[in-house]
């Protein structure tokens, strides 16, 4: 590395953030850019460790260590150090189809097995990917690539997110014509509908599906396969079919009253937000609206405190989050040693401003919703819930018990469930008599191939909910296996 003193010298620093109480009056990115002499600097504090577990992209007890997709992390460390930017970009687009949406949105897990976080702050990592990405665009660096000769093979993607893109980008430079179908009036998938303005914004979105049209790939709106094109047509009109229709099934709440007038599913409620402020920046009213309301959002993950955040933006009167679980700790736990990702308590955006806006964190921990109450016009008037223990059991499993006396009444107006997805939509995979096996798409990681021929699955409808990058690994690894199922000669490196 170009300077191996560079760990010891500076400390992490991460993108620049607007101030909470500023950015919640607008729907724009509220995380910008440091300097280029900042992250030149943490550039530097990639540390030489000789096996950079950073790049890895293996999953231990269920979680992901390290990135998927193996971006050489190291290399263009280094070159963004050395101020050598379009090469840096050169490294991490051998590896990285969309880097401008995994440096704003993944998780990082790459950073959880930094080797420099065994003891301090990790490599900023991200906010890096990010710069030399959006730098590339800014300075004409990346342009169409353009096939320079056809295999006359056709393939068909449903499905636009990140899956769906990858395979796309990897077809098609392999001389393919790739035509992608998706139902929504905007290609993204969960990019474009799924994950809110403040975290992705949709110009971003937009300018990489451009560069994908200009490239050869063509892009089918609106058109929802299986109703408004039969799985038959699209079986005899291309050499393959690939299903990356994520796995968008939402769980639903069983609870007497979850039918009562202001429950929501929070997909519903994100994805209509958006659409609106794209449309007319809601000047339609064609969006759930929280002004002035109580709000509860039932999960404790990301898509809760996406709800949590648009509810403020929407000047609601209070927001609270329910999860089941106990407050994470401070710091790694005996049974989430380094280089597994670091499952620790953290101030995410929404809560940061929900601290700033009401004075207090919106989440509640160790916590049951009993009843959803509503009024006598069937309107969600109020939730009822009580506080739970996690016990060890004498089985050696740990189980949720109630605890007596601390029952509780929550008024609200709306409730947004975010409780996860089951999987994906069955409807599909059932007209193309596709196998379903435990809520997913059936398909092998040797080659993504259903059981019936010439039909692919990658990404969320295979793997279930996941990462962005492994919804990227699988559709870069899935135009692998169709490409050598319709070529003689596969271009694709295995």
């Amino acid at each position: 590395m170009g300077k191996p003193t560079g760990f010891m010298e500076y400390k992490r620093e991460k993108g620049k953030e607007e101030a909470p109480l500023k950015r919640i009056k607008n729907w724009g990115e509220y995380a910008t850019k440091l300097t280029d002499d900042a992250l030149q600097k943490q550039g530097a504090r990639c540390m030489d460790c000789g096996t950079p577990f950073c790049h890895m992209g293996i999953e231990i007890r269920g979680a992901t260590t390290g990135c998927p997709i193996n971006n050489l992390i190291p290399e263009w460390n280094d070159l963004v150090y050395k101020g050598k930017w379009q090469e840096a970009l050169e490294r991490l687009s051998m590896t990285n189809n969309f880097p401008e949406f995994t440096g704003r949105v993944c998780p990082a897990p790459c950073e959880g097995s930094c080797t420099l976080a065994i003891s301090d702050p990790a490599v900023s990592i991200k906010s890096i990917e990010r710069t030399i990405i959006d730098k590339g665009f800014e300075n004409g660096w990346v342009t169409p690539r353009i096939p320079t000769a056809r295999t006359g093979k056709k393939i068909a993607i449903i499905g636009s997110g990140p899956a769906g893109l990858a395979s796309a980008d990897e077809l098609n430079q392999a001389g393919h014509s790739v035509t992608i179908y998706e139902r929504a009036d905007r290609a993204g998938g969960l990019l474009m509908y799924g994950i809110p303005n403040m975290k992705l914004e949709k110009e971003v979105v937009e300018r990489r599906i451009h560069l994908l049209q200009q490239e050869g790939i063509d892009f089918i709106l609106n058109t929802e396969v299986g109703i408004a094109i039969s799985v038959d047509d699209l079986k005899s009109n291309f050499d393959a079919v690939i299903l990356c229709i994520g796995a968008q099934k939402q769980r639903k709440l069983h609870l007497k009253g979850s039918e009562s007038k202001g429950v929501h599913l929070a997909m519903d409620y994100l994805s209509s937000t958006t659409k609106s402020l794209l449309d007319s920046n809601f000047a339609d009213g064609q969006f759930i609206n929280t002004k002035g309301k109580d709000v509860i959002v039932i999960g404790g993950g990301d898509t809760g405190a996406d709800c949590v955040a648009t509810a403020i933006r929407q000047n609601c009167r209070s927001v609270v989050q329910f999860g089941k679980h106990p407050q994470l700790p401070a710091s790694r736990a005996e049974d989430n040693q380094w280089p597994t990702d670091p499952n620790i308590f953290k101030l995410e955006y929404a809560y940061e401003e929900a601290n700033a806006k009401f004075g207090k964190d919106p989440r509640e921990y160790l916590i049951q919703t009993k009843e959803i109450v509503s009024d006598k016009y069937g309107s969600l008037k109020e939730l009822h819930t009580i506080h739970m223990e996690k016990v060890l059991g004498e089985d050696g499993f740990y189980f949720f018990k109630e605890i007596p006396g601390t029952e509780k009444i929550w008024p609200a107006q709306f409730v947004f469930v975010a409780i996860g997805f089951e999987g994906p939509e069955t409807n599909l995979a059932q007209q193309f008599g596709i196998n379903v096996v435990n809520k997913k798409i059936s398909a092998s990681t040797k080659n993504y191939a259903t059981n019936v021929e010439g039909i692919f699955t990658a990404g969320d409808a295979r793997r279930g909910q996941s990462l962005i990058v492994w919804a990227i690994k699988e559709g870069q690894e899935v135009a692998k296996r169709i490409d050598e199922y319709v070529s003689k000669t596969p271009v694709i490196s295995p």
